[in-house]
């Protein structure tokens, strides 16, 4: 078997590994972060359940950490006492990024990890199966119940040579991504082997997975190997490796032969991830805005690789540089060896440790500005300035700009340093509250609900005959961004009522008002979409917003995994055109009907749409298994537990 064989199989409750068909997995670890985490622990509320049943649950606190107004504050509080009462980890705010976080303290190679962020996929560099997914489904996890997923087809990645100065593992991901794309990978997960894997080291592996998410695939997983063990014993976590590699005669899908030494340093350019190209190509644009940092590129190694690349020189004048690091870990390093007072020698901003800039939190770009990011994601208006140019480049291009104000091929610098791992970190766990009585829960605490706390709102069972309207019509590749922005909407997670106010607001701002009045006039609402809906963040506001606003079903050219997942916990249906030229035939506001449509679904998912407006038809399909017809058919994952379903 192959590496993600291997864990699968040892954590299989249901199913078969066949490539497609559905399994259900034993979940040992789960995260939250604040942004999703406060939805999710009121669905666990609601279970009724005393305390979390995993091995390790922590609730991470890095999203809303720039607290303007009162809400996110008080949703901290909350998250706060959830933990206490329930038996979670709570990581406070000023600790650092999840991933990194927990790539550090908590991962173990063979573990099972799924995580309410899409960039969870992280711990895959450590030997880990994590996966991101929706609140709802991480809430369940908690209860101890199973996860649900397609058995993944394997693509092997197999690395050769050795990386040369001043190209890195961002440079290797992104190398990836041109190859396979930010779309159609569903299903897959790519596993990295070869003799090019010891030369990198765990936070390099981590950097390829945490980004392998962009590609759409379920997970990326590399070997746990000596090189793990190194870092597991500089984290005082020794015990916790266990080595974990490909059988000789492990099979896979595919093979993708990867040089590492043939590669040069890469960007990806506006507006998706996918959009890769050399930065040779690029050279001489003019940069405005520099951030290092974010999940991707936050660690020891990263910013080391920064601030000696900066040591004794000054970015340029017209330039604005910020670095988030990713822990207090990282932080506390930098400052033993005197490389935090390099980088703030250096003219270097220093941010908060947090996603931030990442999630358009703060930094903002200025109006038309090129910005160059070692972040994940560069979606149209992420950063919180719609006409800004982002570029995701790597931490040694970041700095090669910092310092001329171009884009520049960092290999043209001079001194280009190799940074080798420490053998120990210095370890403050203070930050981690509970952590000594994790899965235990204190009965009696008191949770903390200030005004924003909301309730969960369920779905409705599905109708025999939807009769809808088109409310709206979105392009390719519309991203869980475009249909819940973050930024300044974040803080309103928490508030159902509120937060829908804004769904589409980058789209259609008028999209709240058409919704309610169609439902207000016994309409229900149908999304209709391009391919690849619903890619980027695992935020199933995305759909449970909508679903609040009584949109019905989805129908797409393709549709992303954890989005399609999230649509159906909350009782949308997910389906596709059968044929694609059918999307051209639909306007905003034709009227839709769905003929026998809770009886096609309980049959084969195949549904004649009759659009009453153009006096026309076309057939939706959506392939789901008979759990999920269960919960459609139930109006959600909530209605279908509160039925007595496991």
């Amino acid at each position: 078997m192959n590496v993600t064989e291997k864990i699968l199989s040892a954590h299989l409750v249901s199913g078969e590994l066949t490539p497609g068909s559905e399994i259900a997995i034993k979940i040992d670890q789960t995260l939250t972060q604040d942004a999703t985490g406060t939805m999710a622990y009121l669905q666990f509320e609601s279970m009724g359940i005393d305390r979390v049943k995993t091995e390790l649950s922590v609730s991470y606190v890095d999203h809303n950490t720039v607290q303007v107004g009162f809400e996110n504050a008080d949703d901290h509080a909350y998250l706060q006492s959830i933990a206490k009462r329930y038996g979670i980890v709570y990581s406070r705010a000023g600790n650092g990024i999840c991933h990194q976080l927990h790539l550090e303290r908590f991962g173990k190679p063979g573990k099972t990890l799924i995580g309410s962020d899409s960039h969870t996929p992280t711990g895959g560099g450590i030997g880990m199966v994590a996966i991101g997914a929706g609140g709802l489904d991480v809430a369940v996890a908690m209860g101890g119940g199973a996860f649900y997923l397609a058995a993944p087809r394997v693509v092997n990645v197999r690395l050769t040579g050795k990386l040369r100065a001043g190209v890195s593992a961002k440079d290797v991901i992104l190398k990836v991504l041109e190859r396979y794309g930010s779309s159609g990978n569903v299903g897959k997960v790519m596993e990295y082997s070869g003799p090019g894997v010891a030369t990198l080291d765990v936070p390099s592996r981590a950097t390829i997975t945490n980004m392998g998410t962009e590609l759409g695939v379920t997970t990326s997983v590399f070997p746990s190997d000596e090189v793990t063990k190194r870092f597991l014993e500089s984290q005082g976590r020794g015990e916790d490796w266990v080595e974990l590699v490909a059988d000789e005669d492990a099979k896979y899908e595919e093979v993708y032969e990867l040089d590492l030494s043939t590669l040069e340093p890469m960007a990806a350019c506006p507006h998706n991830p996918g959009n890769v190209a050399s930065i040779a190509s690029l050279a001489g644009k003019k940069v405005n805005q520099v951030l290092i940092g974010s999940c991707t590129n936050s660690s020891y190694r990263d910013l080391k690789t920064v601030a000696l690349l900066l040591k004794g020189k000054k970015i340029h004048p017209e330039v604005s540089v910020g670095v988030a690091p990713g822990s207090r870990q990282v932080v506390m390093a930098l400052a033993a060896e005197g490389l935090l007072g390099e980088l703030v020698a250096s003219g270097v901003r220093i941010l908060e440790n947090a996603c931030g800039f990442c999630i358009g939190n703060h930094q903002s770009p200025g109006t038309n500005a090129v910005s160059l990011r070692t972040s994940n994601r560069n979606f149209e208006g992420r950063s919180g300035t719609k006409s800004a140019q982002v570029y995701l480049v790597s931490p040694e291009t970041a700095a090669a700009a910092a310092l001329t104000g171009y884009i520049t091929d960092p290999c043209s610098l001079d001194d280009i340093p190799e940074v080798v791992m420490p053998e120990k970190f210095e370890i403050d766990d203070s930050m981690f509250l509970y952590r000594d009585t994790a899965g235990q829960g204190v009965q009696d605490t008191e949770i903390q609900r200030g005004p924003n706390i909301g309730t969960v709102p369920v779905g409705t069972p599905l109708e025999a005959e939807l009769k809808a309207k088109a409310a709206i019509k979105v392009e390719d590749k519309i991203t869980t961004d475009h249909i819940m922005p973050a930024g300044a909407r974040l803080k309103f997670r928490s508030n159902i009522p509120v937060y829908a106010k804004y769904v589409f607001e980058p789209c259609d701002p008028q999209f709240h008002d058409k919704t309610l009045a169609n439902k207000a006039a016994g309409f229900g609402n149908v999304i209709i979409a391009g391919d690849s809906y619903g890619q980027g963040s695992s935020r199933e506001h995305a759909a449970l917003c909508p679903m609040y606003l009584g949109v019905r079903a989805i129908i797409a050219k393709s549709i992303e995994r954890i989005h399609n997942a999230n649509l159906i916990n909350f009782g949308i249906v997910p389906f596709v055109f059968d044929d694609p030229a059918a999307y051209d035939g639909i306007d905003t506001e034709d009227e839709l009907v769905f003929e026998k449509l809770s009886e096609s679904i309980a049959a084969d998912g195949v549904v004649t749409v009759r659009n009453v407006t153009k006096g026309t038809s076309f057939v939706a399909k959506a392939s789901l298994t008979d759990r999920q017809k269960a919960i459609l058919a139930a109006g959600g994952l909530m209605r279908f537990i509160a039925g007595g379903n496991a």
